[in-house]
């Protein structure tokens, strides 16, 4: 039996929504059952198994409301994330022996190692009085999306201080304690925020119940990207350090010919936003969710960042002022600080130019999405017009 028909997904009974629920049978839960139960005992789904809700996604006219009702009898219990969590730490216990390896080796790769969490990343930064707490607003997600360019145009703000690496407190160091956690922050003084960015929260089935249980309050921010080419990045960067992986098409698709697209490779699932979204609502209202363009990042970061300061209670500081658009990398890096010699702008590992992909996947892959985006933007209240994008 395939791994993908054991999970359970509950209806979502705990939302208020301003004109009707979601259930089985309307929209997400069919793409859920298509995605979910209509693929073959290898977990493979067809490129036209989600075809037909496309219009029904596009119709579907509702809205989340910005509350979620509140209290332990709405929330998910033990039981009923251990699956979907396992899913996320073990990517290769739904997936065959062609990736095993592959999926393996990537989830390792974007770990931070202990001595990194140790040195904790912010030692020239961070001045050496205040009080560690722990984070008033968390970047979650998500992997290749703009995250680091986020957290380092924030690290300008004076009332901002963040760790600069990943703890991956809620997903893979949650038993170390809160003590463990609190003491990776950086110092703080009063009215100044704590911050931290670790984006393999969001698919982290776990993540949202663990951080409410920290603080329901938390300020939670993402930042997506059109999710064909967020997979492409994340190939990219795999592809960089293991150039004897094989190609996208390859783990892309099981079956070109017959439209079999691999939808428990990681690279294509982070991107279905819209399935991943559903748990965090689950336990925090919109209200406390963020939703930044990385393609705004990129064209606009002033505009974005001024949401952000908003969003964050800060006043905007960062702005256009800020930054310098570098047309060696293809992306705005932040201008000379006055104490520096030099401009503060991503690594190398930022920026690396994708390969060449057969435009035919491409097309195939932008209609697996599709319908997924159509419901993102309805669940988040957000267009981010990644249709538009591809046909432009």
């Amino acid at each position: 039996m395939s791994c993908y028909n054991t999970l359970q997904f509950p209806l979502q009974d705990n939302y208020l929504y301003q004109a009707r629920l979601v259930t089985e049978e309307t929209t997400l839960g069919a793409l859920r059952k298509k995605l979910y139960s209509a693929t073959s005992s290898q977990g493979y789904f067809s490129e036209n198994a989600v075809e037909s809700t496309t219009e029904q996604t596009r119709t579907a006219g509702y809205a989340v409301s910005v509350a979620v009702i509140e209290g332990t009898g709405t929330l998910q219990s033990e039981e009923r994330t251990k699956v979907w969590f396992k899913t996320q730490l073990a990517p290769t216990e739904m997936i065959t022996g062609r990736n095993v390896v592959f999926e393996r080796e990537q989830h390792q790769e974007s770990s931070t190692t202990d001595d990194e969490l140790n040195r904790r990343g912010d030692s020239t930064s961070t001045p050496e009085y205040g009080e560690k707490k722990l984070p008033h607003a968390i970047i979650i997600g998500v992997k290749k999306g703009g995250t680091r360019a986020l957290l380092e145009a924030l690290r300008v703000h004076p009332d901002v201080r963040a760790v600069g690496v990943e703890p991956h407190f809620f997903d893979r160091n949650y038993e170390k304690g809160f003590a463990w956690y609190r003491d990776l922050m950086p110092s703080t003084l009063e009215g100044q925020i704590t911050m931290e960015k670790t984006p393999s929260y969001f698919v982290t089935n776990e993540a949202p119940r663990r951080i409410h249980s920290m603080a329901r309050d938390t300020k939670l921010i993402v930042v997506v990207r059109n999710p064909v080419t967020r997979a492409i990045s994340d190939y990219t960067q795999t592809l960089s350090k293991k150039p004897e992986i094989p190609s996208f098409e390859v783990l892309a698709f099981k079956n070109r010919t017959l439209g079999l697209i691999d939808a428990s490779w990681s690279a294509l699932r982070i991107g279905i936003y819209a399935l991943h979204l559903e748990t965090w609502l689950q336990y925090f209202p919109l209200s406390q969710m963020l939703f930044v363009s990385g393609e705004r990042l990129i064209i606009d970061p002033a505009g974005e960042m001024a949401k952000v300061q908003d969003f964050l209670g800060l006043k905007r500081i960062v702005t256009d002022k800020h930054f310098y658009f570098n047309k060696t990398k293809g992306f705005p890096c932040l201008k000379k600080p006055e104490d520096s010699s030099a401009p503060r702008c991503l690594g190398k590992s930022k920026g690396r130019t994708h390969p060449k992909i057969d435009p035919d996947v491409i097309h195939r892959l932008r209609k697996f999405y599709k319908p997924f985006n159509m419901m993102f933007y309805q669940m988040s209240g957000e267009d981010f017009q990644w249709e538009q994008e591809e046909i432009r």
